[in-house]
């Protein structure tokens, strides 16, 4: 059953820094949030924080009916919520084949059934299946990942900068592989460096400056004259 993630007044701290501060959004199921802002703006601590990697100072973090605030990673995961971190995080030396398997280390039961679900999605990966991850094209290193992370049938992906470094036909490949994940019913959360791509696939915007809300509100009312206000030329391109 699809859930709603709800984030109320969440706050990190890294010492005496402040890395979030009362943040505070909803993402309803089948739905995809943009996050956009800045380097240093705190999108990647949300993302951590959200998956547990990061202690919160403060706030709570709901999904669906379960408190996931204090939860270990394991156990956020357990409930639906899978992060895609920075960079990725795939096996170089292991196949295509060995690196889904690895997915579903601990739940080996469901093997058959999580890889048939992957190659549906991503047939290309079925076509490379013996081949070496180390030997795929970035994007397709990324779909490999993303391919991982929907095997175990989360209810809500929080993709971290997948488009980062890669040539526009390979980010073309992400939000496509994206696009086949929420076809499937998964909501996403959206961490990205392409602005427009990001609001054109998102259906809500937040915009984040110093660890604070700036902007929030519809993906398609966040403009170009409000992403230069925020974000600067570079980032609304």
């Amino acid at each position: 059953m699809s859930e709603t993630l709800q984030v109320s007044d969440l706050s990190v701290r890294y010492g005496a820094a402040q890395a979030l501060a009362e943040v505070s959004f909803e993402i309803p199921p089948n739905s995809a949030l943009a996050v956009l802002g800045p380097n240093g703006a705190g999108k990647s601590t949300l993302a951590r924080a959200l998956s547990g990697l990061v202690p919160k100072a403060g706030g709570t973090v709901r999904f669906g009916d379960r408190d996931l605030t204090k939860l270990s990673p394991a156990k956020v995961r357990r409930a639906g919520l899978v992060h895609l971190p920075e960079g990725r995080g795939v096996f170089p030396g292991l196949t295509v084949l060995e690196n889904l398997r690895m997915g579903l280390a601990v739940d080996k039961g469901r093997r058959a059934e999580g890889l048939d679900r992957a190659f549906t999605l991503f047939p290309v990966l079925g076509e490379r299946r013996r081949q070496l991850a180390g030997t795929l094209s970035g994007g397709e290193q990324q779909m490999l990942s993303l391919a991982r992370a929907l095997m175990i049938e989360p209810k809500l992906v929080i993709a971290d900068e997948m488009s980062l470094g890669l040539a526009p036909k390979l980010v073309d490949l992400i939000f496509e592989s994206l696009g086949r994940a929420r076809s499937a019913g998964v909501s996403v959360l959206l961490i990205e460096q392409f602005a427009g791509r990001a609001l054109d696939f998102a259906d809500q915007c937040l915009i984040l400056q110093r660890g604070r809300t700036s902007w929030s509100g519809p993906a398609d009312a966040a403009g170009e004259e409000l992403l230069h206000r925020y974000l600067g030329e570079a980032t609304a391109a």
